[in-house]
């Protein structure tokens, strides 16, 4: 379990104390959990709804800090435990989680990225052309506990390929592993959306094999909260995921001053070392993937945001017990409304999309 099973970025700010967090203003402040430790535009389709001048969590009497983690597992359990308020919660590594131990008590209510932003990335000129072509060959991965491990074996199950003796080589993360690729130490390389648009920045001549039509279609993120916030905190709790909606919208219209936002809020998270113009082709092609990932598939009958679906918490419970070798998984998470909920999801989508858009395209700084 480790930092690229975890979409939400954040800042270094420490863990602060156990009781819900309540500011100067008197309003509630959400500790996000984050294992990246980087505070870079990434995080811009939530940090966005902080600016003064658009104030999406102002309204709601609401705000966002983020607290360093050094891995999903404390992620997950600083959630359960209090010391943070929410993280992003991956359902490979959180329904065996719940599963082993149903007290967490923590609950999917928003589902921050609703595609599936995994990736395997091959070299622009590999004979590589699909997911099937990559059996018997070395796949990278970023350590030997790296997720990407479990997101290829469930590539692999609904392809009907053997998910045994796969060749998984460790060769680290972004650039070292985009060097593996070009010196051909490995054969392809799994990752998320965002490392592989990092891997684009570093100049890296990469494509990506497009992925098993089922596993396309299953979300990345979800927001997670404890069940007891949800029940005594609901109104907060609604308020920090409708400022989030509309903070994606926000982001996903007009990215670029999304970015800036960022910068502005975060000043440090700018670059020391290149230009403006350079942090920004940079940043806009690490994002060029992840923006869409963010909004629902054109198509899906379901176009609120942050909303799940009991098919789609049914197939990823199926496939968690394939995955972690449990067939009692899914007796041991009975009913999947004990992992997620669609509860908050009316209150939060409770805004008028047009505005937020029209904001979004005339928004200066």
């Amino acid at each position: 379990m480790n930092r690229r099973d975890f979409g939400l970025g954040a800042a270094s700010l420490g863990l602060l104390s156990l009781a819900p967090g309540v500011n100067a203003q008197g309003k509630r402040v959400f500790r996000g959990a984050n294992p990246n430790a980087v505070l870079d535009a990434q995080q811009a389709f939530l940090t966005c709804g902080r600016h003064p001048r658009l104030g999406y969590f102002e309204a709601e009497g609401v705000d966002l800090e983020f607290v360093n983690m050094s891995s999903i597992t404390q992620a997950m359990m600083s959630i359960a435990t209090k010391q943070v308020d929410l993280g992003s919660l991956a359902p490979a590594l959180f329904l065996p989680a719940m599963a082993k131990e149903p007290g967490l008590g923590l609950i999917a209510a928003y589902n921050w990225l609703p595609r599936n932003a995994n990736t395997v990335i091959v070299l622009a000129d590999s004979p590589i052309k699909t997911i099937k072509d990559t059996v018997g060959k070395r796949i990278g991965i970023r350590n030997q506990g790296d997720g990407g491990i479990v997101q290829l074996q469930l590539m692999y199950t609904e392809l009907g390929l053997p998910t045994t003796d796969i060749n998984f080589v460790a060769v680290g993360d972004v650039g070292v592993a985009g060097a593996a690729l070009k010196e051909n130490k490995v054969d392809a390389y799994v990752s998320f959306d965002t490392v592989g648009g990092r891997m684009e920045a570093l100049g890296f001549p990469i494509r990506y094999l497009p992925l098993p039509p089922q596993y396309a279609r299953l979300g990345s993120g979800w927001f997670g909260f404890r069940k007891s916030d949800l029940k005594e905190n609901r109104k907060q709790v609604v308020g920090f995921c409708r400022a989030a909606a509309k903070s994606t919208l926000f982001a996903h219209t007009n990215l670029a001053q999304a970015i800036n936002i960022h910068w502005e809020l975060y000043p440090d998270s700018r670059s020391k070392s290149k230009s403006d113009d350079e942090s920004r082709k940079e940043i806009e092609t690490i994002l060029h993937q992840r923006k869409d990932n963010w909004i629902r598939w054109p198509d899906d009958a379901d176009q609120r945001f942050g909303a799940s679906t009991l098919a789609e918490w049914k197939s990823m419970i199926e496939i968690a017990a394939r995955s972690t070798n449990n067939p009692q998984l899914p007796q041991q998470i009975g009913d999947p409304s004990n992992v997620f909920t669609n509860e908050l999801i009316d209150e939060a989508n409770r805004f008028d999309r047009n505005a937020v858009i029209r904001q979004a395209r005339e928004f200066r700084i």
